[in-house]
């Protein structure tokens, strides 16, 4: 069977939608189109039919309630409203929060603005394997503390934090503790009870469901998380967020979610073979790689490899017919390093350097073979024309180490 050109790989910055996701979802449009809070005729009561079993169909996945799910436009509006809800309801007991460094820009930019606002922010460093250390987190812990929100998986290194041990310490401090779920809810089993989270973000494209759309999950009771809405209107979403919902997005995502639900335990597996293969094709051909993070924490379709003495966007224009990433999808336009890989001490050169790689759903063996092929070539290529890589195999020379002098 031929391979179908470009190749897709950047599926941590989205993912196509499942056809049979889009099967669900199509009724809503032309059929099913009434208005979930139309309440005095049958459209609206179809319409709230399909909300509730989408609700229910994303707390299964989770370990939640139905009740416990708001429904909002995707994961940085559920951060948002997880850290100033919290922030603003329970600005009386105190104004601490603590986060950490690798965070994604929609929990670091809304740390920041509360910031502005009066609140003290605490980012926790990370170790080189990319996880936060738990004594430091029980140390920076203050009685003015109020929430800790630390993510569940990295966007950029697929590294997984020590989530159930952190919830473990939250419950003991009585502090509440929020997690973007984003990359991991449906790549990996995350169980809100088990894991002690009162509050957790969810978007439905990173899981093979429609772009704008999301849910948070607000613990209910032991403890219940009161929040302050940021969006005001028809109180709709028990008052927590106002708006129209998205009736066809919202069922997408449940029917996304309940996918997840039954097939991930093969998917998983299935991935982390590809991932290990990709992996293996490459650095086993090419010296001076490096991975990116631990492996024994990490997603099962992710590695984040760094490559020396080759720039990472040349890297990116010349294997162009490959989908991949030199860092978030939120930040890809600027030319700065990765902030998450200066944060884990990979120096700035060989930040440079560094491509994620996104394995999804409906990748085949075929194109991790292709895409191993196309990087050892590229790099190959890039390496001859490079007098740093000529000095440093050739020559023996320390280029880290060389004190360059501009005339």
């Amino acid at each position: 069977m031929g391979i179908k050109l470009p190749i897709y790989m950047d599926n941590h910055a989205t993912t196509p939608v499942d056809p049979r996701v889009v099967a669900a979802m199509t009724p809503y449009f032309t059929e099913v189109f009434g208005n979930a809070a139309s309440r005095n005729h049958a459209f609206g009561w179809s319409a709230e039919e399909g909300v509730e079993n989408a609700r229910a169909q994303v707390a299964q996945l989770i370990g939640a309630t139905p009740k416990e799910i708001v429904f909002t436009s995707g994961a940085t509006e559920s951060d948002n409203l997880a850290i100033k809800g919290v922030a603003e309801m329970y600005r009386e007991k105190g104004n601490h929060i603590i986060t950490q460094v690798t965070e994604h820009k929609a929990i670091l930019d809304t740390c920041k603005r509360l910031e502005k606002e009066g609140y003290e922010v605490t980012y926790l460093p990370v170790g080189k394997d990319g996880r936060i250390s738990l004594d430091e987190l029980r140390n920076a812990i203050t009685p003015k503390t109020i929430l800790i929100t630390i993510m569940y998986a990295n966007n950029e290194i697929g590294v997984i934090q020590p989530v159930a041990e952190i919830g473990k310490i939250a419950k003991e401090k009585g502090v509440f503790f929020h997690s973007d779920g984003v990359q991991a809810v449906g790549k990996v089993p995350v169980d809100v009870q088990k894991d002690g989270i009162d509050l957790l973000s969810i978007s439905a494209h990173k899981l093979y469901g429609p772009k704008g759309v999301g849910a948070l999950y607000v613990r209910r009771k032991n403890p219940r998380v009161q929040l302050t809405a940021i969006i005001d209107g028809g109180g709709h979403e028990r008052g927590m967020r106002s708006g129209t919902l998205n009736v066809p997005g919202i069922v997408g995502f449940g029917k996304a979610c309940e996918l997840c639900r039954l097939e991930m335990e093969e998917e998983a597996k299935r991935l982390g073979a590809l991932r290990d293969r990709l992996k293996d094709r490459i650095m086993s051909r090419l010296d001076e790689t490096f991975i990116n993070g631990t492996m024994e924490h990490h997603l099962p379709n992710n590695i984040n490899i760094s490559f020396a003495y080759v720039e990472g966007e040349s890297l990116l224009m010349g294997i162009n017919d490959v989908a991949v990433s030199s860092g978030s999808a939120c930040t890809s336009a600027t030319l700065e390093p990765s902030y998450v890989l200066k944060a884990l001490g990979v120096g700035e050169d060989l930040a440079h350097t560094s491509i994620r790689f996104g394995l999804g759903r409906f990748n085949t063996q075929e194109e991790v073979d292709y895409v191993a092929d196309r990087v050892v070539e590229t790099v190959n290529r890039l390496r001859e024309l490079s007098p740093l890589y000529e000095m440093a195999k050739e020559e023996g020379v320390d280029v880290s180490k060389m004190n360059w002098k501009t005339a």
